[in-house]
């Protein structure tokens, strides 16, 4: 019979390996439950705040791609947010616009942007985390 502490370490660990599959495999979608997660992890934080339909945004994807691809922002955790779907975080996080940059190291808000397209000004707010 499984100790309870032994149920937990095991759920924990298992937790924090799907958790880990889901960063390595780029951005995420924002859930309290993933937040909660980076947060904890201590590593840095970008969130972005999306819309399909929202040329900025389009426009700053690849700069992003780029950016959390080169090996200082290597371990950046980068959660996206739905801008027409997630009301709820938006309000949570006073978000007023697509295109919205966040950054967090740790569990504090070092730096946020809305609207940028320019390589170097998203270089800077990411560095915010370093």
């Amino acid at each position: 019979m499984i100790h309870r502490r032994t149920f937990i370490a095991l759920t924990a660990v298992t937790c924090s390996a799907a958790y880990a599959a889901a960063w390595a495999a780029g951005p995420i979608a924002f859930t309290p439950s993933a937040f909660q997660a980076a947060k904890a992890s201590g590593q840095p934080i970008l969130i972005e705040v999306t819309a399909p339909w929202c040329p900025t945004c389009r426009a700053q994807k690849p700069i992003l791609s780029e950016l959390t691809a080169q090996p200082r922002f290597a371990a950046m955790r980068v959660l996206t947010v739905d801008f027409d779907s997630q009301k709820d975080v938006l309000r949570s996080l006073n978000v007023q616009m697509q295109s919205t940059l966040i950054v967090f190291k740790g569990d504090r808000e070092v730096g946020r942007s809305s609207g940028d397209t320019n390589r170097a000004s998203i270089e800077a707010l990411l560095a915010k985390t370093l």
